[in-house]
């Protein structure tokens, strides 16, 4: 599989590893040994990028108490290790930074009520922020956000950029899906703000616009920037992929390279999730690749590499992410190279 190249930044291959959440740091945000472990495996087992779950860009912009963050040098630092064994093995390491905005504050997904769980400030957690006063189902009520908070918002994302280049990750992913913070914003299933912040598309794509530029000014000129996009949120009232591709365009123009194409999650509803089928985002990825002119890499359901392979044979998607299936086999980039004695690592050699 031929590499990718994005602005200085060359990809080897074109499977790479999607963001999924461990909730396995400690209260100062920093990556450790099971990070270590975790991804480096899946490094060592060949993924071309690898993209670090999503990672708080401030301790109010968490999911839990367990995630990762990258809001001091302190926390770069601890990055850096990480992304030293990770580049060392050949894998391009990228990192997802997020604002959880009403979906903050709740328990880790085995604990109690799991993601539906609140974790309130007297046991530990924080008061969140959203468009409106509106929860998250079960969740505590966030606090609309001022203009004051949403400027703190695009120079957090900024400020994390900038800690990620110090960290040495050689790409940054927008987390703007799944019902988080800016997905909150796009979405009109949650944003009923009255200002320039809510109403019409250009004003629902104001904040994550900005974030995206200001991103992209933070981040070194050489190295990508990828976005996380909501292709549709699957339900009546919500986005629909003609907005997306009109937004995509306009992430084009801000300076992004690439879009990571998700779906659906923007409120507690079973019709609100992506509908179980093969490769379900790829087609509207396409769509969103027309009407912007960048490179896709669908995620989503996409559980063999022959799968993955034939999306970038037939040109239906330029790179794939892939999740649940590199957390079954870490090693499941180098399956279809089980001979090749370049590829895997001389101290595996024995069993090829």
């Amino acid at each position: 599989m031929r590499p990718l190249r994005l602005r200085d930044v060359t990809v080897a291959n074109r499977v790479w590893m999607s963001p999924m959440a461990q909730y396995a740091a400690g209260a100062d945000g920093k990556p450790g040994d099971w990070h270590l472990v975790h991804y480096g495996s899946r490094a060592v087992g060949g993924v071309g990028l690898l993209v670090v779950e999503a990672t708080a860009v401030g301790p109010g912009h968490r999911a839990t108490s367990a995630d990762l963050g990258l809001w001091n040098e302190e926390q770069a630092a601890a990055h850096r290790r990480l992304t030293s064994f990770l580049s060392g093995r050949g894998t391009v390491p990228a990192v997802e930074l997020q604002a959880a905005g009403r979906k903050g504050s709740h328990q880790l997904p085995w604990v109690g009520a799991g993601q539906n769980g609140s974790v309130g400030p007297s046991d530990g957690g924080w008061e969140t922020i959203g468009t409106t006063a509106a929860p998250f189902g079960d969740l505590r009520a966030p606090r609309p956000a001022s203009h004051a908070e949403l400027d703190e918002v695009v120079g957090a994302f900024a400020h994390a950029a900038r800690m990620a280049d110090l960290a040495g990750y050689g790409a940054v992913e927008i987390q703007g899906a799944h019902g988080y913070l800016l997905h909150e914003f796009l979405s009109p299933l949650t944003n009923h703000r009255a200002d320039e912040y809510g109403g019409s598309l250009e004003n629902r794509t104001r904040l994550p616009l900005r974030v995206a530029r200001a991103v992209r000014e933070a981040f070194p000129d050489g190295k990508p920037v990828l976005f996380r996009i909501t292709a549709t949120d699957w339900i009546e009232g919500g986005i629909t992929i003609e907005e997306s591709a009109l937004f995509a365009k306009e992430l084009a123009a801000a300076g992004v390279d690439l879009l990571d194409v998700s779906s659906g999650l923007a409120v507690r509803d079973e019709e609100a999730r992506p509908p179980v089928r093969e490769a379900v985002h790829v087609d509207l990825a396409n769509t969103l690749r027309e009407a912007s002119g960048l490179p896709i890499a669908p995620v989503g359901q996409i559980g063999e590499l022959s799968s993955a392979y034939a999306l970038v044979a037939d040109g239906r998607a330029d790179a794939v992410m892939l999740g649940r299936a590199l957390l079954r086999d870490p090693y499941l980039a180098l399956r279809r190279r089980a001979s090749d004695r370049v590829a895997w690592p001389v101290q595996y050699h024995r069993a090829l």
